[in-house]
């Protein structure tokens, strides 16, 4: 799975978020973070769109989460900027069919989303502030090559 870079700042933003008490600004989000402002802007404007965020106007001008943080889910960021979180030929997963020597591979495909979701929708922006991952994720984390690249 590739994380574009549109998820990974839309993830940033709202960690920064999560933890501040005070609506924040684009420009002070995206210097938080060393994210391009103008990219930030799109990004977070579909994250308002889809209701994760609530903007403001005039003095206390900004962004905030339109839930709480321990109510984001990875999944609900990355359905919302990216779409579904496993596509096969831009179809999900279990839509796919094949013939022959492949016909089992879209069991593997749904597989995987399942796995995916395993991590991805247990797994909230509370979690990540505090450190604290749900114990399936901990436990993938804890296996022995979890940290080495292939």
């Amino acid at each position: 799975m590739q994380i574009s870079a549109k998820v990974d700042y839309g993830v940033r933003a709202l960690l920064v978020l999560a933890t501040s008490p005070e609506p924040m600004t684009v420009e002070a989000i995206a210097a938080d973070q060393e994210i391009p402002s103008k990219f930030l802007g799109v990004i977070l404007n579909d994250l308002r769109r889809v209701g994760l965020l609530v903007s403001h106007r005039g003095r206390e001008a900004g962004y905030n989460l339109a839930r709480t943080a321990a109510e984001i889910s990875l999944a609900d960021v990355i359905r919302a900027l990216e779409g579904p979180l496993a596509q096969v030929r831009g179809l999900r997963p279990e839509t796919a069919t094949y013939e022959g020597s492949a016909k089992h591979l879209q069991e593997v495909w749904v597989a995987l989303r399942a796995s995916l979701r395993g991590v991805l929708e247990h797994t909230t922006l509370e979690d990540i502030v505090k450190g604290h991952l749900p114990p399936e994720v901990a436990r993938l984390l804890a296996a022995p090559d979890a940290w080495v690249g292939r």
